[in-house]
This record gives structure tokens, sequence and C-alpha cells, in this order.
């Protein structure tokens, strides 16, 4: 049985993007050895997507539930974020992370499943 996820960030600077998650984030993380930190995360979900045949490309986004509060705090810590767009199924933002890497964070507009 899954009992959860394990997400792999691709970063050309982990102690930067380590520090982002910890410090702008909020979160927490243990030291898996050797300096390897592995982050936990909330709650989490998984969706399907149809491609055209071509190799997928996995994605990874942030859940928040309030794009324009997340958004603003961003710019105040001096963060790269993009504008915050509507998607219908929910509004995204993509921001920087200080390896140069993309996180994109979106606000559901649609239901959850429950853990």
């Amino acid at each position: 049985m899954i009992i959860g996820a394990h997400i792999v960030v691709a970063s050309a600077d982990p102690a930067a993007d380590h520090r982002f998650f910890r410090e702008v984030l909020g979160l927490e993380s243990i030291d898996a050895g050797d300096g390897y930190l592995i982050f936990g995360l909330p709650s989490s979900e998984a969706s399907i997507h149809h491609t055209d045949g071509n190799v997928p490309q996995h994605e990874l986004h942030f859940l928040c539930d309030d794009i324009q509060a997340f958004a603003a705090d961003m710019k105040t810590r001096g963060i790269e974020c993009g504008p915050v767009e509507d998607q219908g199924w929910g509004l995204i933002v993509r921001v920087s992370l200080p390896s140069g890497a993309p996180l994109s964070v979106y606000e559901p507009r649609h239901a959850r499943p429950s853990d």
C-alpha cells in the first residue's frame, strides 16, 4: 500500500534551495545523512494527464489557499514571482527558487481528495 510520495527537486544550488524551503516555505526537514535533507510536505494529491505520445513530463505544484497573499509574501521577501494567472481549474503563480529552478504554486478551485 502507498504510504506517501517522495519528490526530487533538481537544483544547481541545493543549499540555497534548502534555505528557501525551510525559511520561506516553512517546511520541516530531517537530515538523512551527510547533509542530505528531506523535507516534510503537507497532504498531497496526484493527477494523470493524457499526452500526445511524446515522452511524458512530470510536474511539481505546491498548493495554497490564498494565491494573492502567497504572491504578495514572495514579493515582500524579494523572491522573483510571476503574475497570478487564471487557469480555470485554479489560480497559479510561478516562483523562481534561489537556484533559478521554477516552482509553481496554485490555489485550486477543484475539490480535493481526503487523506
